[in-house]
């Protein structure tokens, strides 16, 4: 995991949070089992990898990170020749190049020959893509009329707790929760003052005054703008309307002149240094440089003297009551949070970076964490309850399953109702039976099958007729989560052929990748389910912790 955290660090600029790192736990914690199931299902059928087969991939399909390398390019393309001679120089067995292939050859020849025998049967054919591109292409417009199962009191629908049951039993990967957890944080916000502002509107006049003296201001935007987005190219924004600038930012870049730098303008992430490329009637070219407001040295170290209390006296405490203590000494308020697994922790401070990952890693409730720290605050956190993830148990699911079924069967006894207008639609139209009911007939735009449509909704049995019945036949009613409809199908455009025939090749390469990576993830999901695998990490991170408390 510390490779994958370097690349990611170097990413992004920074060090990990604690979530952040979590994240990167898990994925190298799943590579590694990925990694030890390949090897088992290798041995399993006979997959081997011979030093000829290392040898002929090596020089004839170099690795992907190689293709880019501009010393093996020429006019623009990479160059096999060029790549076949550096493999036979001796500065690539010197460098360590030939080891490195090896190693890449031996995994990776692997792969591909059980992708060979696990993907050899796919195929799709002329009458599938066709199905597939008529789905996406064909389009209805029907007019229905709408009734309302809710209309029909609960009293009147009794689900029996057999059927409840039976449908939990049934689909208990609908009921898989995310673990929860309570904890209560102390706080200690890096509060800015005016007297901070007027100390970064002061740093931000003193690079006014150094571009005024004749540095180039791209050259001090890539120096001292913290937008990194920006300061790689010399505070460019690019060309920008008014309406996507700050209010602030805007007045100001509005005003100036083309080649005017501006005084520091106050906006809601900080002080900017905005210079005019050009300009049009609604937009500029616009460069900025930004300062966000942070502490002064001498209030960040009043801030930080009382944060370094707060750790002194509650930091990785196994009692809750040091907690307690720590709040009441320090006059900081303990604020209750829930958090749920795998997501980070929103506060009124900002995000409590690595609170989360901390909660989720094995500590035990009373427990108390480490003092996080980030750029908004200074945050400590107490775990008061934890509920694991996994799947709900049934009567904490109870009420939402016969709230589900409860409306399923009034759509049943209302299609049952509206049987009659149905009838009554067939023999006269639809418009005279909903006339006769007082009820309403909603014409739709058209619209393809998986389009959502207002009133009738997305991918159910209603839009599943409007494409099934001929043209200017009336349904039977039709019970959907969205309500009971009864409808007209009124126009139809078909597909065309010839611009199925013109896109068929293209479609098929898609479509086959798209079949071959979902039957490489099935395949992998059922190495996993069969597979003993137990995730010890909770349990060995409890135990570091332990080990690390003074007796």
């Amino acid at each position: 995991s510390n490779a994958i955290a370097q690349q990611r660090e170097q990413q992004i600029g920074r060090g990990l949070n604690g979530d952040e790192r979590r994240a990167v736990e898990d994925q190298a914690f799943d590579q590694l089992v990925t990694d030890v199931l390949l090897q088992q299902e290798y041995r399993k059928r006979g997959i081997r990898v011979s030093d000829e087969e290392v040898i002929q991939q090596a020089r004839t399909n170099p690795p992907p990170m190689l293709l880019n390398d501009p010393t093996l390019q020429t006019d623009g393309r990479f160059d096999i020749e060029k790549y076949q001679r550096l493999l036979a120089s001796p500065a690539a067995r010197q460098q360590g190049m030939l080891l490195q292939l090896e190693n890449y050859y031996r995994n990776e020849i692997p792969r591909l020959k059980l992708e060979a025998q696990i993907l050899s049967d796919i195929y799709v054919s002329d009458a599938k893509l066709w199905a597939v591109y008529r789905d996406e292409h064909d389009s209805a417009q029907v007019s229905f009329v709408t009734f309302d199962p809710t209309t029909i009191p609960d009293s009147t629908v009794v689900i029996p707790d057999a059927d409840l049951r039976r449908y939990y039993d049934a689909n208990k990967d609908r009921f898989e929760r995310r673990g929860r957890a309570v904890v209560t944080l102390l706080v200690i916000p890096r509060t800015v003052t005016a007297e901070d502002s007027l100390a970064t509107r002061s740093r931000v006049s003193a690079l006014r005054d150094e571009i005024a003296g004749g540095a180039r201001f791209e050259d001090v935007a890539a120096r001292e703008s913290q937008d990194q987005f920006s300061a790689t190219n010399g505070g460019s924004m690019g060309m920008r309307a008014r309406a996507s600038l700050d209010p602030a930012v805007a007045t100001a870049a509005f005003a100036l002149r083309v080649g005017e730098v501006s005084q520091p303008v106050l906006a809601g992430d900080g002080y900017h240094l905005l210079k005019v490329d050009s300009k049009k009637a609604d937009s500029v070219e616009l460069r900025h440089i930004l300062v966000p407001v942070t502490q002064t040295d001498s209030n960040a170290v009043r801030v930080d003297r009382r944060a370094d209390e707060l750790a002194r006296i509650a930091a990785s405490a196994t009692e809750r009551e040091r907690f307690d203590s720590a709040a009441r000494v320090l006059g900081l308020t303990p604020e209750p949070q829930q958090v749920f697994e795998g997501q980070p922790l929103f506060t009124a401070h900002g995000v409590a970076s690595g609170a989360s990952a901390w909660a989720f890693g094995g500590v035990r409730p009373g427990e108390t964490s480490d003092l996080f720290d980030t750029d908004q605050a200074y945050f400590l956190a107490r775990l008061d309850s934890l509920v694991e993830g996994g799947t709900a148990p049934f009567d904490d699911v109870r009420d939402d399953i016969r709230t589900l079924l409860q409306r399923r069967r009034k759509a049943e006894i209302m299609a049952t109702q509206s049987r009659p207008v149905a009838e009554r639609a067939k023999a006269a139209t639809l418009e005279t039976a909903a006339r006769e009911r007082d009820l309403t007939v909603t014409r739709s735009n058209p619209f393809g099958r998986s389009t959502f449509v207002p009133g009738l909704g997305r991918l159910n049995q209603a839009i599943g007729a409007a494409f099934a019945l001929p043209i200017g036949a009336v349904s039977e009613p039709i019970a959907t989560d969205e309500g009971v409809f009864v409808l007209r199908v009124d126009r139809r455009v078909e597909a065309s052929r010839d611009a199925f025939e013109a896109q068929k090749a293209v479609q098929r390469t898609n479509a086959v990748r798209v079949l071959q990576e979902a039957r490489i993830r099935e395949f992998m999901e059922g190495l996993r389910e069969g597979a003993d695998i137990e995730d010890k990490r909770k349990q060995l991170n409890a135990s570091a912790r332990a080990m690390a408390v003074p007796q």
